[in-house]
């Protein structure tokens, strides 16, 4: 993802008030499911009985007993209270953490008619032209595709991917749970903030209170809602308005749904539109497990060809030694070391001490390599949960897995970077054997 300006610029989300539509079929991605999850005895055995190579030799010097994993839940704030503003109510009929509109005049927000996917993500610094739009949906193969804001900025004091929509024809975007939620469009047409789940819980931004979104210029907005859009380091929507009153370039992205699986032509397509300096990237990506049997399904971790090439063991040693050295450090929103990390943030600078460029977010570093089955786990591993119930296929935390067992993470607010047991519980997403040169090329696409 890119992003512009102070406003650099993200490349995954996109949309503003001109419109066109196309089709009525969403895309559905073979992405593979990976192995039985959690509770199989068998398969969590089998995480021990393969042999102990080189990277898990160097495991057992941590001092790491075999260790039963964990068939529960992902131990991650998923639940619990939520940060409320003073007087703040949550509205309590909706999957999505909302509050109720404030003040006189408010904007009228269409009905969700359909939910379709965001498969590629146009972006420029520059405002692009209507007419892009048009060309671009007259493509063959086109299902939808929505001009929008997409600008990275100060939220809350952290570094934010923020994009601004039309509410009513944008939702369609969004994650089901998310693009379902009134309350939440409403509140984003009447000039509030909506922040991704992951971020309102972990930053604790106060439901129905307010942050400052600091672009060229600074707001104090309402936080209307915590929904998640399900599209890779996206954590705040607001309107088109609201983007551009903060110095956002008025419609510099376009979101696009195809019928096709052919990312690769599509993208080509829309690439000989494209006027100088902008650019079109995909948010999705075909993931082959070489399963055999294999069913297709959303939201499980891996891309690319099970003959990847993988990181070199003795690399491998060096990221594990990295992460481990930071055992004990605090957790912190969006802070990637040296001696703070969120989730992601451990995992980047891990392996970036080994020479690995990795991209920022989870849902992004799940793209870094190729699904490898439970039964095959080896250190250094990366293991991806699903923890947000406003976007269940969105993978939102990621940890390590360290072998024998153990896998290291930065958990939540409060906690330290810490080795517990690996958990693959319901919430697991699978897990990547990462190919140094994917890694790369992610981070590349993304930066």
């Amino acid at each position: 993802m890119r992003l512009t300006g102070t406003v650099r610029r993200i490349v995954p989300t996109t949309r503003t008030g001109r419109h066109r539509r196309v089709g009525r079929r969403s895309l559905s991605v073979g992405i593979a499911v990976l192995a039985a999850l959690g509770t199989v005895a068998g398969v969590l055995a089998a995480v021990f009985s393969g042999p102990s190579g080189g990277a898990l030799d160097a495991q057992q010097s941590f001092g790491l007993p075999v260790v039963q994993p964990s068939a529960g839940n992902a131990p991650v704030i998923t639940g619990g209270p939520l940060t409320l503003a003073v007087d703040a109510r949550p509205l309590p009929d909706s999957a999505v953490p909302a509050v109720g509109p404030s003040g006189p005049g408010q904007a009228t927000v269409a009905p969700l008619r359909r939910t379709v996917q965001a498969d590629l993500f146009i972006v420029a610094p520059f405002s692009l032209s209507a007419g892009l739009l048009t060309a671009v949906s007259r493509l063959p193969g086109m299902v939808a595709a929505e001009q929008i804001e997409a600008v990275r900025m100060p939220v809350n004091g952290a570094e934010t991917a923020v994009v601004g929509v039309d509410p009513s024809q944008f939702r369609s975007f969004a994650a089901k749970p998310t693009g379902a939620s009134d309350a939440l469009w409403q509140g984003v047409a009447n000039g509030g903030i909506a922040v991704s789940y992951t971020m309102g819980k972990l930053d604790k931004v106060p439901l129905g209170g307010t942050v400052v979104a600091a672009g060229r210029t600074a707001k104090r907005l309402r936080v209307v809602a915590f929904g998640t859009l399900g599209i890779g380091g996206v954590n705040a929507v607001v309107s088109d308005a609201t983007a551009q009153a903060l110095g956002a370039p008025a419609g510099n992205a376009i979101v696009v749904s195809v019928r096709t699986s052919d990312f690769t032509a599509d993208s080509a397509a829309i690439g000989r539109l494209l006027p100088k300096g902008a650019g079109v990237e995909p948010l999705v990506s075909l993931v082959s497990s070489g399963t055999a049997g294999a069913t297709g399904s959303t939201g499980a971790a891996g891309a690319g060809p099970a003959t990847a090439p993988a990181a070199a063991t003795a690399t491998l040693d060096t990221v594990l030694k990295a992460a481990m050295s930071r055992k004990g450090m605090p957790y912190v929103w969006g802070a990637n070391g040296p001696t703070a990390f969120d989730c992601s943030g451990l995992v980047q600078w891990s392996f970036a001490q080994a020479g690995i460029a990795m991209p920022r977010v989870a849902a992004d570093q799940a793209l870094s390599g190729p699904a490898v089955p439970v039964s095959e786990l080896e250190p250094g591993d990366l293991l991806f949960y699903h923890t947000d119930p406003t976007a269940p296929d969105y993978i939102s935390h990621v940890a390590i897995y360290l072998g024998n067992g153990w896998m290291i993470q930065a958990p939540a607010p409060g906690q330290d970077v810490e080795v517990v047991p690996a958990d693959f519980g319901s919430e697991f997403a699978g897990a990547v054997r990462v190919s140094p040169a994917l890694a790369a090329s992610v981070a590349g696409g993304v930066a």
